[in-house]
């Protein structure tokens, strides 16, 4: 064997036998990839995860939906095999994702209902307006709609009118890179301010300071906003002191 310099390799030669251990290491790591793979895809009574699915899962963060797999041909029934068999883990009515992978419990969340905006302290978290991840994530929804039982039971849920519900909604990335829908700063400013009876004041008196050393902050847009939500006078007191 000759070496692109043109050097022979001999069997015995160092240069050989560091090749031939590259080669195996490479034919391992690729041989490991593939049984992992199988692993996922298989259950425990030789049920295999159908590929098309399964690339939709690779390819959505290890997460799939009941809605996506109908949309692919498939049956709810399917669905109930695989968990049966270990294929895909149920983390909420709705939602399924590969076993052992972690969930991203707010990207879930939202899947599991159209309503869902995430607010108060998670929005908090989401504008970089708070360091703390909240233990129970606060959503709001349309007073004229509902969400299911299971969410409203594991949620801190605000109902706001139908004409309110929109104001200031964006988009922020998780911590797990999943795009989820929350209210911007100022609106989040609003929110806490008009349900400060139900929050501890140290949450409110620090949103406020991080809003006032917020770089991105918009005071014109926050109290556009604050009239709005008639929080315009109590705004003005606390960014008084803190401006």
């Amino acid at each position: 064997m000759k070496t692109n310099q043109g050097d022979t390799l001999t069997i015995n030669s160092p240069k050989y036998i560091d090749t031939i251990k590259y080669f195996k290491k490479v034919y391992f790591r690729i041989e490991m990839s593939y049984n992992i793979d199988r692993k996922v895809n298989k259950g425990r009574c030789g049920m295999e995860l159908k590929q098309d699915i399964y690339r939709e899962i690779k390819s959505n963060n290890n997460i799939i939906t009941t809605s996506k797999v109908l949309e692919m041909g498939y049956s709810k029934t399917m669905l109930t095999k695989y968990v049966k068999e270990g294929i895909l883990e149920r983390v909420r009515q709705g939602v399924y994702i590969l076993p052992g992978e972690v969930e991203d419990d707010m990207y879930t969340l939202m899947l599991s209902s159209k309503n869902i905006v995430f607010s108060h302290e998670t929005a908090l978290y989401l504008n970089g307006l708070s360091e703390r991840t909240p233990f129970v994530h606060s959503i709001t929804i349309p007073s004229n709609s509902s969400v299911p039982k299971t969410i409203a039971g594991e949620c801190i849920c605000f109902y706001i009118k139908r004409e309110l519900y929109e104001i200031g909604m964006i988009e922020k990335r998780t911590t797990f890179g999943n795009l989820v829908c929350c209210y911007n700063g100022e609106r989040t400013i609003c929110d806490i301010l008009r349900s400060r009876s139900r929050m501890d004041e140290e949450t409110v008196i620090s949103a406020m300071k991080n809003y006032a050393e917020f770089k991105d902050r918009d005071l014109n847009k926050l109290f556009s906003y604050a009239k709005q939500f008639q929080v315009d006078k109590i705004a003005r007191k606390y960014l008084g002191v803190l401006l």
